[in-house]
């Protein structure tokens, strides 16, 4: 129900765009996330959005070079970010169904995309 896109390899500084993609005619209803892994590393909030994109909740680690962003019309949000970090390499899951940080509280969850940085 959900499918993120936009992962590659970037070199530090660098930016990119993520697009995560909800079919289904609910996506208005539901706050939405995006979360990383690293290798050997737990899940990580990474940003959040609610329900009609007016609130937003960011770590500490990405507030300032991320922004997470959504367009209901077209069933997707966005995290764009940018001057990436080598620490930022990670696979980034979308998830739906919370305004957290929390993920125990996301219903929906996407593949992930992998966002490598190199130096």
């Amino acid at each position: 129900q959900l499918q993120a896109s936009g992962g590659g390899l970037v070199q530090a500084g660098g930016s990119l765009r993520l697009s995560c993609a909800a079919s289904g005619r609910t996506f208005n209803n539901y706050g939405m996330g995006w979360f990383r892994q690293a290798p050997g590393k737990e899940r990580e909030f990474v940003a959040t959005i609610s329900r009609i994109g007016i609130s937003f909740l960011y770590s500490d680690s990405v507030k300032g070079r991320f922004t997470i962003s959504r367009d209901n019309a077209k069933n997707t949000v966005y995290l764009q970010m940018n001057s990436l970090k080598l620490e930022d390499t990670a696979v980034y899951y979308c998830a739906g169904g919370a305004y957290s940080s929390d993920w125990r509280l996301y219903v929906y969850w996407g593949r992930g995309t992998l966002v490598t940085v190199s130096s």
